[in-house]
């Protein structure tokens, strides 16, 4: 199976399990959710591969899913609990990084076989660290903003995928200027750094796009709060 069709069967999937897990467990599970995708997606971020002739992390999709989250929040129990599983996660992300970083100064044992493992995926430099949070906790809340009001001037199932594309494609755009901006700017030629910057906003405006028929089916659902 080719990467680009891999890619789309993995999209599907992680928004499936995202709405099975919102179809069992209800809200708290969206809050779940949220925690657990950005720690995930920081672990997947580390792995690139090539799709559509263009170099690509894994995370991106996963990362999605986050947004999707949210929105579904926003869109069914109000902009403060869409505001607080944003906090959420990113609390998460601080305490991810505060722990493993942590883990990785242990000097390891003699027959220590995680170490290295431990070094390339969570010793990533301060710039990286610090964009990811930042460009987190900025495009979230922003999304969520968005999101409202969008909502406020396109009510109804009709236009819901006007405030769930509106949203998440502008807040994803803003996610990955931010970030390219702390974490690359000025370490590459400015040529290599708006090709990563337009390769990463094209892959996640893909996700968003793939999102909105999942927004539909959760909308639907009836669920305890």
């Amino acid at each position: 199976m080719s990467n680009e069709w891999l890619w789309i069967l993995f999209a599907i999937i992680n928004f499936t399990l995202l709405l099975s897990v919102y179809r069992i467990f209800g809200k708290p599970g969206l809050f779940v959710w949220i925690g657990m995708s950005t720690v995930i997606a920081n672990v997947q971020v580390v792995k690139t591969v090539e799709l559509f002739g263009l170099n690509a992390t894994l995370g991106n999709i996963l990362y999605g899913t986050a947004f999707l989250a949210t929105d579904i929040l926003n869109e069914k129990y109000g902009k403060k609990d869409a505001q607080k599983a944003v906090w959420m996660g990113f609390t998460t992300l601080i305490v991810l990084t505060i722990l493993m970083q942590m883990a990785i100064l242990f000097t390891p044992g003699e027959n220590d076989i995680a170490q290295s493992a431990f070094t390339t995926i969570f010793g990533v430099g301060a710039r990286i660290a610090i964009g990811s949070l930042v460009a987190y906790i900025i495009s979230q809340y922003f999304d969520v903003w968005l999101y409202a009001r969008l909502k406020g001037m396109f009510s109804g199932s009709r236009t819901l995928w006007v405030r769930n594309n509106g949203s998440t494609m502008i807040s994803q755009l803003l996610d990955s200027a931010i970030f390219c901006v702390i974490a690359f700017y000025g370490i590459y030629p400015i040529e290599v750094w708006l090709e990563i910057f337009l390769t990463t906003y094209i892959i996640k405006f893909i996700v968003a796009a793939l999102d909105t028929p999942f927004l539909y089916i959760a909308r639907r659902f009836k669920t305890e709060e």
